[in-house]
């Protein structure tokens, strides 16, 4: 091995027991920790670049079996196959696993057993155990749940996009697919994104719905158990007037709800998953990794929403001219208390972090769970499936609980918001 100046980290890995192919065509970074890399079953293939105070690998990883590997700050817990691309800033739980050509941002979070095919580009992500993607997706700015196993799961088709960008130039666009207190309980039926279609956030879709290929949906749709098909085809033209929002009451609705949503998946990992936890310092690392990325789409979501705030006073003229004598007080309303009373919004949802939920339900709740764990350890998927409705439901009422706490209050700071 040549005399690099990270050839003394490599020989250190190595020794630890990391099957490194090819040390002389791989890089370690300055600042990447040697005991944040397992010695147990780890393998680098050639080509591997791998930076980071803040990376951790854990036992039975394999590293571009595919194609070189970028990580930069990741956290990936046990049997995480990276075969492929660019990783940033980015958690990975047990067994997931990702294609060649990856391009994965920060602010991701992907859990158990979760299956991501070739050329897929992920940011401010959030996938629940078992969830697949196909091959050349962009799949960015949503959370997608639904599903029991890795047979039954949620799944996205090759060749889709999650449009997370406006002709306003803003990206307040989160889709909530599927949602945080039933999806958690694993026990939902899973959601179907037809390949070579998309979906133009921010929306919701509901447990069991069915998209058909090459669809484009655009609305929302919470009743589920459906198969939605694409609209006429006929050519349609209409004036657009970038700033004016027409469905402005929507998208807050939905980027509060879905902000709630996580800030509730957060309070989920903090007296849940916590529970999980056992003395091994790479699995604290790796919670720690996790619970990070849901603070940082929490800080993305709430930054974003305050963008289309501030763009509020110039809505009002864009739809007071368009509209003129047609336009509607309410609508001007609306958009103003968007504007006026938007620090106060900000400063309520950042104080949610402290909010726990129902007191008596969530501690039944965690009882159950502590009594599943004390019976069958504290492997994570075992636990959740093991639990009976009674128990899950317990639990979704205590996480909804909170959601519809953070939801109800925003009409109370934002009077031209009520229905």
């Amino acid at each position: 091995m040549k005399n690099t100046p990270n050839h003394s980290k490599i020989e250190q890995l190595i020794r630890k027991g990391v099957k490194i192919y090819s040390p002389e065509n791989i890089t370690i970074g300055k600042d990447v920790s040697v005991d944040g890399i397992s010695g147990d079953r780890v393998v680098i293939h050639s080509g591997c670049k791998i930076y980071g105070s803040t990376t951790l690998i854990m036992a039975g990883c394999e590293i571009g079996y595919e194609g070189p590997v970028t990580i930069e700050n990741c956290q990936l817990g046990p049997n995480v196959q990276l075969k492929g691309g660019f990783f940033s800033q980015s958690t990975f739980l047990e067994k997931v696993s990702l294609g060649s050509g990856a391009h994965i941002r920060a602010g991701c979070l992907l859990e158990e057993e979760v299956k991501v095919a070739h050329t897929v580009g992920l940011k401010q992500t959030i996938l629940f155990p078992f969830v697949t993607l196909g091959s050349l997706i962009n799949f960015c700015d949503c959370l997608m749940a639904g599903g029991t196993d890795k047979k039954k799961h949620s799944e996205v088709g090759s060749s889709y996009i999650h449009f997370n960008y406006t002709p306003d130039q803003d990206k307040a666009t989160p889709s909530l697919i599927g949602d945080v207190p039933k999806g958690v309980m694993l026990n939902q039926k899973p959601i179907f994104l037809g390949g070579q279609g998309g979906l133009v956030g921010p929306l919701r879709i509901g447990y069991g719905t069915v998209i058909a290929s090459g669809t484009i949906y655009r609305k929302d749709f919470l009743k589920g158990d459906r198969l939605l098909f694409s609209g006429s085809n006929v050519t349609k033209q209409q004036p657009i007037y970038p700033g004016l929002y027409t469905g402005i009451k929507r998208i807050i609705a939905n980027n509060i709800n879905y902000i709630a949503n996580i800030i509730t998946l957060r309070r989920w990992y903090i007296d849940v998953r916590s529970l999980f936890l056992g003395t091994n310092p790479m699995e604290k690392a790796l919670y720690v990794g996790a619970l990070e990325k849901i603070g940082m789409v929490i800080t993305e979501r709430i930054k974003r929403l305050k963008e289309v705030a501030d763009k509020m006073p110039r809505s009002i003229e864009l739809y007071k001219k368009i509209m003129k004598k047609h336009a509607l007080q309410r609508q001007q309303r609306l958009r103003g208390e968007l504007f006026e009373q938007w620090p106060k919004i900000e400063e309520f949802l950042t104080d949610c972090l402290n909010k726990t939920g129902d007191p008596e339900k969530r501690d039944k709740f965690l009882n159950h769970i502590q009594q599943i764990i004390n019976e069958r350890g504290k492997d994570y998927l075992t636990v959740i499936k093991g639990m009976g409705n009674s128990e899950a439901a317990i639990g979704t009422e205590w996480l909804q609980g909170l959601v519809d706490e953070i939801n109800n209050k925003i009409p109370k700071l934002f009077p031209s918001f009520r229905p």
